[in-house]
């Protein structure tokens, strides 16, 4: 195989290899729900964003290496709370060795994610 073949192989492998912020979206699905099997509203914030959502429901969040906030209320009237931990995606390996030293996606956070649903623990009623 010719040289030209070898840089060419390379360079291809090296630029099409996605970096997490090219192959992921900004914005990810979590179904919520909660662990009585009630409805309510949740207020869901990270340091990307506050979103307000009714309960059960698939809002959109945006990825963040912030963990998202669940700040709830049934609509009997209790509250709960609740934190979907952030964890980094295996893409930042490819961004760190082939593309920019993974500082792209540490600025866009691109390469995290977020469990795709949570159950919103919440006390049971009390009669």
């Amino acid at each position: 195989m010719s040289f030209i073949k070898i840089i060419t192989g390379a360079l291809t492998f090296v630029f099409f290899t996605g970096c997490a912020t090219i192959v992921n979206d900004a914005m990810v699905p979590i179904s919520l729900s909660f662990s009585d099997g009630t409805a309510g509203d949740c207020t869901i914030r990270n340091k990307r964003g506050i979103w307000e959502t009714e309960i059960p429901a698939t809002p959109y969040v945006r990825r963040s290496d912030d963990d998202l906030q669940l700040s709830c209320r049934t609509d009997d009237g209790r509250t709960a709370v609740g934190t979907v931990q952030s964890r980094m995606g295996a893409e930042i390996a490819a961004s760190i060795v082939f593309w920019d030293l993974g500082i792209t996606d540490a600025i866009t956070d691109k390469h995290r994610y977020y469990e795709s649903s949570y159950v919103i623990p919440v006390v049971a009623r009390t009669q």
